[in-house]
């Protein structure tokens, strides 16, 4: 196995066992979890042979820490529009249709390979990963993660509610006042905050463009608070109601279009957007107003 790191000890006013004491030298290792996960796999030597919890620490040993191996990766050669990259993190643009992860061949994140390059950093993962996840149906913005010190950073960002994403969706019926919507999901705490854009008719029917941001990361979330207050996203086959003439047979218009983020490592305030899509911007023709 490639050595990640090396670590000389120096003087030392105590005696200290090695979970104790290497959780602060190395820079791939951030949690005595993470810690005690390596040294049970194998991946922590003392002066070339494997280490153990149990291990005392001693003025001048050479401690290792080892890359370890993983399975090759079947990559899914899909094209993917990607809007950011360095060698920290990236973001994508997810097409609908696919899953964002999961016992699946067919899914972005077996993408990433095909479309990113990997980190030259010490902790670079072995494949580039998503950072969150966007439904099936639904396209747009996707942060991903290349070292494993980002992957960290972003999913406690997103825990802490420091990762602002912006999602744009076309409703039934006129909306016309913001709205908080706060209702459990799965009996967990869940916020929505919706703006209305612009409203259609069509059909004699009316829509209304609205802007969602999810405070907190619930599954369907914005397609369960939307169902829920009796405006349900045109094209949802879980939450929705049977589309007819103008939407008929039409896929979910919901639409990831921004998100705002602190970089995990350089700090640098990001802020990304994507233009709707063509099949919201041809709904221009039935504008109200």
């Amino acid at each position: 196995m490639k050595i990640l790191e090396t670590h000389i000890v120096p003087a030392i006013s105590e005696e200290i066992r090695l979970q104790e004491y290497a959780v602060s030298v190395f820079t791939t290792i951030q949690t005595r979890s993470g810690l005690k996960k390596a040294i049970k796999k194998g991946l922590l030597l003392i002066d070339g042979q494997k280490a153990s919890t149990a291990d005392w620490i001693k003025e001048g040993q050479k401690i290792d820490l080892l890359q370890p191996e993983f399975p090759m990766k079947k990559i899914f050669k899909l094209d993917l529009e990607v809007l950011f990259e360095d060698e920290h993190i990236a973001v994508v643009h997810k097409p609908a249709g696919f899953p964002t992860s999961g016992n699946f061949f067919k899914t972005i994140e077996n993408a990433l390979p095909h479309n990113l390059s990997r980190s030259k950093e010490i902790d670079a993962l072995p494949y580039p990963l998503p950072a969150h996840r966007l439904d099936n149906p639904t396209a747009g913005i996707l942060l991903c993660a290349k070292t494993r010190n980002s992957l960290i950073k972003l999913q406690q960002d997103f825990a802490e509610k420091k990762i602002a994403k912006i999602y744009f969706a076309l409703v039934h019926g006129k909306l016309e006042n913001d709205l908080n919507l706060d209702s459990e999901i799965e009996e967990k705490p869940a916020t929505t905050l919706v703006k209305p854009q612009k409203f259609f008719k069509i059909f004699n029917d009316s829509y209304t463009l609205v802007e969602a941001k999810p405070l907190t990361g619930k599954t369907h979330q914005i397609r369960i608070h939307l169902s829920r207050n009796g405006h349900p996203i045109v094209g949802d086959k879980i939450y929705g109601i049977k589309e007819n003439d103008y939407f008929k047979n039409k896929n979910l218009f919901l639409f990831s279009g921004g998100i705002y983020f602190s970089h995990p490592v350089t700090k640098i305030e990001m802020n990304l957007k994507l233009e709707l899509p063509k099949r919201f911007r041809n709904l221009s023709n039935y504008r109200v107003y």
